[in-house]
């Protein structure tokens, strides 16, 4: 089979590229290589290729996806850092909305002239839904986005709608909850706890720290994603998580015991912790339904929390390692 991921050398991405390499497939990444772009480390990977292209750039989108013909297209790009959404909202409109809506429009155009079977995925956020005190996101939650970043994705998440709705287009969209593991930025929560941990950097807390998320292991998304792509029905969503709630206090604690567990020089979360002011509009609690899909593709409860994390720790201090050496 032929896959195309579109921010392919993202964070997601890259671990999904990793995961189809592996099952043979050939491999397709379109990625503008941003600041939150990983370096081509697949480059000599056999049956992998990467463009290094922008998604908006509709003309030249569309001429990659007629050449390489996929079988299945993984749209993963986009502005994903709702702190940065709040300064700059600009970029996230441009490549969340636009940039979805150029994919959408190429292959579509490539689905009627050359492949009709071929399926696309967009794939999105629960922030969509924005913050829910008790419960779980259904599938059929009204989308109320509280910050610039998730009110992009929820546009194209209905842009996504529209095309299967209004021209057949095959698409598929899920909606996940947190992801955590190797080659994420390190602006986001659980790298910068470890990054900033090991330097003795305090870790800076928004409120009190009790915001909850729903956390999945990037390599548990990567094998439903290529599940669902095999399995999905078109026009469908599907939420994908793990059940996994945790505040972001009990994450940097969970974290802290880590690295005292590895280290002689032992921290108390109060010596590590800085409380600041609470983002805008901040959601509190996400908190996934995923009975859908977890019966489509007969998923077991897989939820190996402290295990991945502990690997993760290890993999961003053998990345810094590295960096220093």
């Amino acid at each position: 089979m032929k896959y195309i991921i579109t921010g392919g050398q993202g964070f997601i991405g890259i671990n999904l590229a990793k995961y189809l390499l592996s099952k043979n497939h050939k491999v397709l990444t379109i990625d503008k290589m941003s600041y939150a772009s990983n370096s081509n480390i697949l480059k000599k990977k056999k049956n992998f290729l990467l463009k290094k292209v922008d998604i908006c750039k509709t003309k030249e989108i569309k001429k990659i996806i007629f050449k390489f013909r996929p079988d299945f297209i993984f749209h993963l790009a986009a502005e994903s850092h709702v702190d940065n959404s709040i300064l700059n909202s600009e970029p996230f409109i441009k490549t969340n909305i636009l940039g979805t809506y150029s994919v959408l429009k190429s292959f579509h155009e490539y689905q009627l002239k050359l492949n009709s079977k071929a399926i696309l995925l967009n794939i999105s956020t629960d922030e969509v839904f924005g913050s829910i005190t008790r419960g779980k996101f259904r599938e059929n939650n009204r989308y109320l986005p509280n910050s610039p970043y998730s009110a992009s994705k929820a546009s194209a998440d209905h842009l996504a709608r529209a095309w299967n709705k209004t021209f057949k287009t095959r698409v598929i969209t899920t909606n996940c909850s947190n992801n955590f593991g190797p080659y994420q930025n390190k602006e986001k929560l659980i790298p910068k706890i470890i990054n900033n941990i090991i330097k003795d950097k305090p870790v800076p807390v928004y409120g009190n720290g009790l915001n909850q998320r729903d956390w999945i292991y990037v390599k548990d998304h990567a094998e439903i994603l290529y599940k669902l792509s095999k399995k999905g029905k078109i026009g469908e969503t599907y939420n994908i998580g793990t059940k996994n709630v945790v505040s972001n206090i009990k994450i940097i604690n969970d974290i802290l015991k880590i690295y005292n567990q590895k280290f002689k020089k032992k921290k108390k979360l109060k010596e590590v912790i800085e409380y600041v002011e609470d983002r805008k509009g901040h959601d509190f609690r996400y908190a996934i339904d995923n009975s859908k899909i977890k019966k489509l593709l007969k998923l077991n409860n897989k939820n190996n929390f402290k295990k991945n994390l502990i690997e993760t720790f290890d993999w961003y201090f053998k990345l810094q390692i590295k960096n220093i050496n």
